[in-house]
């Protein structure tokens, strides 16, 4: 038992990274955690956001190196493809780890 408070002493709510946590782009990394990528259209569908904040959220997730963007054209349309980095995978595992380790 004392172990186990020791290890709950050890994490504290500044251990959860605030890119990850905002809601938005919570879901927007649960999505992707679990797809090799998924397209704006898939994503915008799975989350519910606006356009334009599914835009922002999926840029501030880039500028953190937490996802990487292939934009294309499929039939003369843009085509963008978003996908978590390995960076962003490993940032994602740690913190659900830490969120885990806060509930306790």
């Amino acid at each position: 038992m004392a172990d186990e408070s020791k290890a709950q002493a050890s994490f504290s709510i500044d251990d959860i990274d605030r890119v990850i946590h905002s809601p938005a782009r919570l879901l927007i990394m649960k999505i992707l955690f679990v797809l090799e990528g998924a397209d704006m259209v898939f994503l915008k569908t799975e989350t519910g956001l606006t356009w334009g904040n599914l835009s922002v959220q999926v840029k501030n997730l880039e500028e953190a190196g937490y996802v990487s963007i292939e934009k294309e054209f499929v039939d003369n349309k843009p085509h963008t493809v978003v996908s978590l980095s390995p960076r962003g995978r490993q940032a994602f595992k740690n913190y659900r780890r830490n969120l885990n380790q806060i509930l306790r």
